[in-house]
């Protein structure tokens, strides 16, 4: 058994994570570490896991195979400098403090679809963002082929994007039955996904021209993305089908899809078309599983040497 520890355990990406983690047939959790629920029950913050673990918070660590960092954006680093220094074990960090080449050190940014063999090498995972990694999935196959050109997205997301701790456009009366533009051209997961594609198409120039949404709903993805290209609608689509033939998690679909297809599971759905000059690729994910947690899991099994679904046959809820 794979022995895991969670930091940070008291957030939405580590209550998904424990959510996959108690019913994966090759771990154990080890400890949930947060100093603020110390010695409370997990299910007291994750009420969806009452009756599914009698695991309580800690505020110490123990021995562990691999730590998941869920800390938070900014906190990671220090975490790993003074909690896990000298620490043997593999580590997989869900912030976005060791995604970017520049601060990455040993980390390997932990996108399966691109990178699966560095990753399979690695001791140290940074786990793509949500946002960053709808977008990258929608536009791998072409990054792959040199198609590149000016980037066109909009992408919409859930309100557990921004995080368990209550902000002004994250409660219930603000959000419900509304939608805003926020880090239009600027959000931060810009960055990373201009390294995948310039790793995999090293001539591409353009700019990728991201537009993202607050949604009125708690999670998905949705990402609209759009650019000129001179292949045919089929010749794209081949295109799609051929990159992820073999990809347990993407599913390139004939018919117009839906976010109902895939919040609760780590499954990504693409739709690819041709409208004149501009191919249309439309991908859903689920922010807190493909784009956090549940790619976190695939990034272990990985590493571990286990086959990338294990613990992630994980079906949508359709009504």
């Amino acid at each position: 058994m794979i022995k895991v520890g969670i930091i940070g355990a008291a957030g939405y990406t580590a209550g998904e994570l424990m959510r996959i983690l108690l019913n994966h047939p090759e771990v154990e959790i080890a400890f949930a570490h947060s100093e603020s629920n110390a010695g409370n029950p997990v299910w007291m913050v994750h009420q969806d896991l009452i009756g599914e673990t009698d695991l309580c918070f800690t505020g110490e660590m123990c021995h562990s195979d691999v730590v998941f960092l869920c800390a938070g954006h900014g906190k990671s680093r220090q975490i790993v400098s003074e909690k896990l220094s000298g620490y043997k074990g593999k580590i997989i960090d869900l912030s976005n403090d060791y995604r970017l080449a520049a601060d990455a050190g040993d980390f390997v940014y932990g996108l399966p679809e691109a990178f699966r063999d560095r990753i399979r090498g690695a001791a140290h995972i940074a786990n793509p963002g949500c946002f960053a990694t709808s977008i990258q999935l929608a536009l791998l196959p072409l990054a792959r082929a040199d198609r590149l050109g000016e980037i066109h997205v909009t992408g919409v997301t859930g309100s557990t994007g921004a995080g368990q701790k209550p902000q002004e456009t994250t409660h219930f009366s603000w959000r419900a039955n509304n939608m805003s533009v926020y880090k239009a051209f600027t959000h931060q997961h810009l960055g990373e996904i201009c390294e995948t594609l310039h790793t995999l198409a090293p001539s591409w120039t353009g700019d990728i021209n991201f537009v993202p949404v607050r949604g009125d709903f708690p999670r998905g993805i949705m990402a609209s993305v759009y650019l000129d290209c001179d292949l045919t609608e089929q010749e794209a689509q081949n295109l799609y089908k051929d990159y992820y033939r073999d990809e347990p998690f993407v599913h390139v679909v004939h018919a117009n899809p839906d976010m109902k297809m895939v919040v609760g599971t780590n499954k990504c759905v693409l739709y690819v078309r041709k409208y004149g000059r501009k191919v249309h690729v439309i991908s859903m994910i689920d922010n807190l599983t493909k784009g956090a947690s549940g790619q976190a899991t695939q990034n272990m099994n990985i590493l571990f040497g286990l086959d990338e679904t294990t613990g992630l046959h994980l079906k949508a809820n359709r009504f």
